[in-house]
């Protein structure tokens, strides 16, 4: 499944004439590209679909957003290890609660 999952920006710099950011996802950080929200800045949440910011959003809304998300175990689904979910689903355990069993580990080694 992909998401548009809010995220903060917490920098930004110009490579090769893109406007690019490092932004976080609730502790999951990942470059963006801010082509279509050429004026946002450092501190600001925006909603990002694919790698590419595209709606500026409050702070609030994107808190309540995460939160859902994490409660959902969406987040994990869209920002987990896919070894790890590979190895527990493969063991047939639940890892949406970001954690596999002892086997699914197991199986990491």
């Amino acid at each position: 499944m992909c998401l548009a999952v809010p995220g903060k920006v917490l920098d930004i710099e110009d490579r090769d004439g893109t406007r690019m950011a490092t932004v976080d996802f609730g502790g999951v950080v990942k470059e963006v590209c801010l082509e279509y929200l050429p004026d946002l800045q450092v501190g600001e949440y925006a909603i990002v679909h694919v790698g590419f910011a595209l709606q500026r959003l409050d702070e609030e809304s994107a808190r309540q957003t995460l939160e859902l998300f994490e409660n959902l175990g969406m987040l994990q689904e869209e920002f987990g290890d896919p070894w790890e979910q590979a190895a527990a689903e493969a063991h047939g355990t639940d890892s949406l609660d970001g954690h596999a069993d002892g086997a699914a580990r197991e199986a990491q080694r």
